[in-house]
Order: C-alpha cells, then structure tokens, then sequence
C-alpha cells in the first residue's frame, strides 16, 4: 500500500518550526508495511490544504496528515477534509464530550473557541486525544484512509500508536517491514553505489539505498516479508553480502557512530587513548568523551592552538614550525609523539590544519588542508587530507575528527586491538 504524510501549518512552511512529525510518522509506516511515496507540505490556506488533501488521497490509499485542528482561526485542516471529501462539517457529540472531559480533568472552564474542534466531516471517526482539546479525524473516501492528528509531537504520537497502528496492521494485510542500517566512512557514495551493484535495483526486495551526512555514508536495508521473522531474515542476508562488498569501510550500524565504535575498541582491548589537537580545538577529545565510560580509556586532551603551545605542551621543535609550518606532516607527527609521550597513552591521536574561511596560502596550503597523525606502539601513521574550500569552517573541523577517529578504529581492528 501506497503512503503519504501531509504536514500543514504556515509555521512549517516559512522554516519557523522543524517538522519532526514527517520523519516520524514515516518511519513508523515504513515498519508496518506501507510504501511511504511521498511528503507534502502546505501552509495554512483553505485551497492549498483542500488540493494537498484531495491530491495525496487519490494517489495513494494511506494518508497521515498532521497540524491544523486547533482552536484558532488558521486552523483550516478540518474544513480542508471537508471541501476535498464532500463531507460538510457537523458538531460530533464524542468528540465535545471529549474536548469537555478534558477541561473537567485540568478544573478550567472550556473557551467557547474550543468548541469548534469538535466539528467533524460527516461520517469520519473521531480519535481520541488523551493529552490535548484537538480530537484527530479518521475519514475513508474513494478508497483511501485518512488519519488527521494534530500537529502537537507527544499528542500525534500516543494517538498514532494507540488508534492508528491498528488500523493500518489491518490494513496491510500482513506485511511485515524489518529496516537495518550500516554505515561508512572514508569511500564516496558513487563508490558505494559501484559496490553494491544490482543489491540497489528498483522494485527489489529488500530495497536498498544509501544516504550520505558529513562524509558517513549510511547503507538502509528495507525488507517487507508475510512475519516480522522473514522480513528480519531477509534484511540480515542482504546485510551480509553488503558488508562482504564494502570490507573495511564499514564503521558500525543501527545507532553506531565512529566515537562509540572506537570507544568501544579501546575497551574491549583495554588501552588508553590521548589527543593534541590543533585547528579541531577539541572537538576530537569531545566526541571521544562524549560516550558514557570513556574515562575507561580517555587520558588526557591538549588544545594546541598557537604555535606555543605546541612547543610548551608537546615539545613541538620550534625550529620545525619555521621550517615546514604549523600545518604540515611534520609538526603533525612531532604533536602525536609529544602527546603520547606526555600523556603515556597507549593511543595518541594529532590534528592540526586550516578550517577557514581565511588563513589559507593557496596552492600549497589552502583552506581546508589538515595533517593528522595516529602513534601507537606499532609506530607513527600521517595522514594528509584536503577537505577543499567549499566546507564551511564547522564541516572541516567534523570531518577531520572523523578521520582522525576512523585512523584509530583501522588501527585497532587491523592490529588485533594491539598497541
């Protein structure tokens, strides 16, 4: 069955509130069976949200529509079904018994705004709202099932599992929906999409596709089955052959991310990492210590941002900074031997370069140009990276920490979690 979320609401419209509703709501669909084709959003006009509902109604037999059933005058949803079914609106006593029941509960007497919520489309259902005064709407029309929630998240939610699931379990005649994630780091999604091959055909079961955020490259695995245990089993086949495609370049799955992965290395192999971190500015001994227990393995973290304090710090060779500069390999590997040494860790990770806007000297050293270097027992690994100028200062600083934690996890998996 064919899906659809439909948000309305000006605020959502004009960026002033993120719709996390959509994101929601089709994740949950997804799980229970229905193809979700596609996301619609309209801001608070009578003709846009009576089109936006007739449209998505008559292309696809599922549609979850939130926002628009308050009291206030912008909240035209309710008249919007209306229009787009034919249905007129007509005062429904459940649902101003329930709009009343709720005002006794919290001793407040119920404005006379109020009232207009119990309006429902002749011959809907009316959902119950345990934690708010707008009741959703359930309407079938044409041979599509609407559900109209409101746009509140914990009042959508507890009305969607509690009326909504069941519905559509129904609905779907059986389907079963198991989704696994995997993810990469450290090979474009052109290549991953190379990799993968026929895995990635339309129309095929389980569907699978990619998606890239700050270089991780995350691999979904969508599988629909008659049981939840076939849909599982035929996820977790394709998983096997995806990580046998991709080999080393994949990091972790599900709610993995690099820093929980490689904190969970240095655990499992009980040794110690320290860092010295330049243009980063600490973002790299924060995300290390940003998972619950890295004091287990977390020793100590130096911000090395002047060349100073490279020197008083780490013992970084002034003489070395006025030779090859303090963006170069060398002063990268001259920190990650200071920091280990000082630190005696197990572990020492360096990053020093230029995140911009300014301060690149093109061709040689232009913005975006980071060194990083990894000292373990098994030596000193230097890495150069060009991240290019069209990142933003933030983006830079990110992805080499990134790296910088994907030099570490290859480090550890590929040495047996050995200093």
């Amino acid at each position: 069955m064919n899906a659809y979320v439909l948000s309305i609401g000006t605020e959502l419209t004009t960026g002033q509130v993120v719709d996390t509703n959509a994101g929601w709501l089709a994740a949950e669909m997804t799980r229970l069976g229905l193809r979700v084709v596609g996301h619609r959003t309209v801001a608070d006009d009578p003709e846009r949200i009576r089109l936006a509902i007739a449209e998505t109604m008559a292309s696809s037999e599922f549609v979850a529509c939130t926002g628009g059933l308050g009291p206030t005058p912008d909240d035209l949803t309710r008249q919007g079904l209306a229009d787009a079914t034919g249905c007129p609106l007509e005062e429904n006593a459940e649902a101003l018994r329930q709009i009343e029941a709720l005002f006794a509960r919290l001793q407040r007497p119920m404005g006379d705004l109020n009232r207009v919520q119990a309006m429902i489309p002749r011959g809907a259902n009316v959902i119950a709202n345990p934690g708010g005064t707008a009741p959703g709407i359930h309407i079938r029309h044409d041979g599509c099932e609407l559900f109209s929630l409101p746009g509140v998240p914990s009042e959508m939610r507890v009305m969607f599992l509690q009326y909504v699931v069941p519905v559509v379990s129904d609905l779907a005649g059986g389907v079963r929906t198991a989704i696994r994630r995997i993810h990469c780091f450290g090979i474009g999604e052109a290549k991953v999409g190379e990799r993968l091959g026929d895995l990635m055909a339309p129309d095929r079961n389980p569907a699978v596709g990619t998606s890239a955020t700050e270089g991780v490259i995350t691999v979904r695995v969508v599988a629909r089955g008659g049981t939840e245990s076939e849909a599982e089993d035929l996820a977790e086949q394709d998983l096997v052959v995806v990580r046998d495609l991709l080999g080393s370049a994949v990091f972790g799955s599900g709610t993995d991310s690099m820093e929980s992965v490689v904190g969970r290395l240095l655990r499992e192999a009980g040794v110690t990492v320290s860092t010295a971190e330049s243009c980063t500015g600490g973002l790299l001994a924060k995300r290390l210590t940003d998972v619950a227990g890295s004091s287990a393995y977390f020793r100590r973290g130096f911000i090395t941002y002047s060349n100073a304090s490279k020197t008083d710090l780490l013992d970084v060779s002034p003489e070395l900074i006025e030779d090859f500069g303090a963006v170069s390999g060398e002063v990268a590997e001259a920190m990650v031997v200071g920091c280990r040494r000082s630190s005696e860790a197990d572990f020492a990770l360096a990053i020093t370069g230029i995140a911009g806007p300014t301060g690149g000297q093109p061709p040689d050293k232009p913005v975006g140009l980071v060194y990083l270097a990894l000292a373990g027992e098994g030596g000193v690994e230097v890495k150069r990276a060009l991240f290019g100028e069209h990142l933003s200062r933030a983006a830079v600083r990110h992805r080499a920490a990134s790296v910088a934690l994907n030099m570490l996890r290859l480090r550890l998996d590929g040495a047996g979690a050995s200093a």
